[in-house]
């Protein structure tokens, strides 16, 4: 180990080391070759900030005060019409399945069912009226910016859409029920159908508020949301089958209302709201 005398002398000799200045008369010119920069005026300037201009960000359902209010009010008529229409929703096996002909007392709707069938029906229009936002967004992506530049028009408008197409079945069962059967097959048909589209806005409430919250998961909700749509109609179909269905001509009759009653209106539906929304967005 050394001693404090060598560490003395060391540190001494450290203090004696002179260092002489360089470039007393200025830097010298650069070489021909130097890499260096001869100046700093040669240096590129920003004299501009450069950029682009800030978009207005898109719109989503879920920050639209008009869609939100939309949603959150179909959902709470519900709530509040359950008070006096729980026994429609007790009902709902019975009017979505039975095809019994001849009521006993406990099935008498002696309760009066019009707020509550109400509710349901604006909640389905509205709920369909949300999914249908997104399907479109998702399938025709050039819509997408006019979609979202207006999102209470727009979802409005399928609201509205839904609630029109509901009431033109309504009124096409009522018809060919009436046509084709009698009254109370009619009557057992009109329940069914009113029952499974009822049924069809509560499933949707959960996928619908996936929606709004997690728009990046759309493809697989929307999925989801179809499935659950031909699930309520597979059902009414079924019921309306066991309604009519008697010998083989009215399997043939029941196939024609297949295709001219669910299937062709349904296609002319899909059709219309796009060429609607491409109206829109001129």
């Amino acid at each position: 180990m050394p001693d404090s005398t060598h560490i003395s002398q060391q540190d001494s000799a450290a203090q004696h080391v002179y260092y002489a200045p360089q470039f007393t008369a200025g830097f010298p010119q650069p070489e021909p070759g130097d890499s260096a920069v001869p100046s700093i005026t040669s240096l590129p300037a920003m004299d501009t900030p450069q950029g682009v201009q800030p978009e207005q960000p898109l719109g989503s359902p879920l920050h639209d005060t008009g869609t939100m209010a939309m949603v959150i009010t179909a959902v709470l008529l519900v709530v509040i019409s359950y008070r006096t229409g729980y026994k429609y929703l007790e009902n709902f096996t019975h009017n979505l399945f039975s095809t019994r002909r001849r009521d006993n007392a406990f099935d008498d709707n002696t309760f009066n069912e019009t707020q509550i069938l109400t509710a349901l029906t604006l909640n389905t229009s509205v709920m369909a009226g949300v999914a249908v936002f997104y399907a479109v967004t998702l399938m025709v992506p050039s819509l997408a910016a006019s979609l979202h530049g207006a999102v209470f028009l727009h979802t409005a408008l399928f609201s509205g859409i839904m609630l029109a197409f509901y009431l033109l079945q309504l009124l096409v069962y009522n018809v060919v029920g009436n046509v084709f059967a009698d009254g109370i097959a009619a009557r057992l048909w009109i329940q069914g159908f009113k029952a499974s589209h009822s049924l069809l806005g509560i499933l949707l409430i959960p996928v619908v508020g996936a929606l709004l919250v997690w728009p990046a998961m759309s493809k697989f909700l929307l999925i989801f949301a179809v499935l659950l749509y031909f699930c309520c109609r597979i059902t009414f179909i079924c019921k309306g089958f066991r309604i009519f269905y008697s010998n083989l001509p009215s399997l043939v009759y029941f196939i024609l209302y297949l295709c001219s009653v669910e299937l062709v209106p349904l296609v002319l539906l899909s059709a219309g709201t796009v060429y609607l929304c491409q109206i829109l967005n001129f």
